[in-house]
């Protein structure tokens, strides 16, 4: 039997695990013009959040009683299609199936010579490219600016900041934990780190650890740790909205701080994207990014949890900040 994962019901405020359900269903047929897939690494990301819940956004909403999907590392066990064969690994949207077939539509040949299957679901995959296209595109860091990152111990968080280096600029992360705070500057060589769990004035330590005001903000999570880095964003700054995970979970609508006097009174560009506005500069992206990464510039940092059966358990924890780097379920 092939076991599947399905949404169970729609989260009310956190996801918990009854909110996911494992059924059992037959071994898919392989047809004509199809590949037989085995997972062998999923993705779990915060914005599946946003899909859990039947609200309109860029992506469909998850639909009931149906399988999951997210990023997925898949080996060929069997095809009927001319483009792959048995062995290939590929990359993808798929579903939470230990085995799926596909018509390999959309799916990304991928090379475990050149990487680790999981880089390409983490530095090589998405993750990378939202780092990277949102932080050039958007940002357009000049050397000598100042760079904030939240959510910066984060998968795409850690990528920005190392992107921020090589490019010239001086760079501050803002994390959870004390142990992020040093992994920020002992592993990815950001300048200096805010842990703001233990601050009690944010827009005084951004001050402090940012003298020349904040030039470009990468922001990641929102909420009142954004609030208190626009208090400190330069004339002409850029700030790119990637994530909102601060809020992800709420039942109302949070009020905080109008963003409207900071933007007008520093003439400051505010920016949301999601990594699709940048497809046909893929092949950029991922040029850039594995050349960092074969020249050592750029390093990853992953959490990965086992077992098939432990991937909702691996997305709840996300809201938790219990990984460091990207969070991948190996199967």
């Amino acid at each position: 039997m092939n076991k599947t994962i399905i949404l169970n019901s729609r989260p009310v405020g956190k996801p918990q695990l009854s909110d996911f359900k494992f059924v059992e269903e037959e071994m898919p047929v392989l047809k004509e013009g199809e590949i037989l897939l085995k997972t062998k690494f999923v993705s779990v990301d915060p914005y599946l959040r946003g899909r859990m819940s039947d609200a309109k956004s860029y992506v469909p909403p998850f639909e009931l009683q149906k399988a999951m999907s997210s990023g997925v590392v898949a080996e060929v066990l069997e095809s009927q299609n001319e483009k792959f064969k048995k062995g290939d690994f590929v990359s993808g949207m798929l579903n939470w199936k230990e085995f799926q077939t596909s018509t390999g539509e959309n799916l990304l040949k991928i090379d475990d010579q050149i990487a680790p299957l999981s880089n390409y679901l983490g530095v090589l995959g998405m993750t990378g490219l939202t780092a990277y296209f949102g932080l050039t595109e958007i940002g357009k860091p000049k050397k000598g600016e100042t760079l904030v990152v939240s959510g910066a111990a984060g998968a795409v968080g850690s990528i920005v900041g190392q992107i921020g280096k090589i490019l010239g600029c001086r760079v501050i992360g803002i994390a959870g934990t004390d142990e992020k705070v040093e992994m920020l500057k002992s592993k990815f060589g950001f300048d200096e780190a805010i842990n703001y769990k233990t601050t009690e004035n944010m827009t005084k330590a951004i001050a402090e650890v940012c003298p020349d005001g904040v030039d470009v903000y990468f922001d990641n999570v929102g909420g009142t740790i954004s609030d208190s880095v626009h208090a400190n964003i330069n004339r002409l700054g850029r700030i790119i909205v990637c994530g909102a995970i601060s809020a992800y979970n709420d039942t109302s609508v949070p009020q905080g701080p109008r963003v409207e006097h900071f933007l007008i009174r520093k003439s400051a560009l505010m920016q949301g994207f999601i990594v699709g506005n940048y497809a046909d500069k893929f092949p950029e992206g991922m040029k850039h990014l594995s050349q960092w990464l074969s020249e050592g510039k750029l390093i990853y940092s992953e959490t990965i949890v086992e077992g098939f059966e432990n991937i909702p358990q691996a997305f709840i924890d996300l809201f938790e900040g219990k990984n460091k780097g990207k969070m991948i379920v190996k199967i």
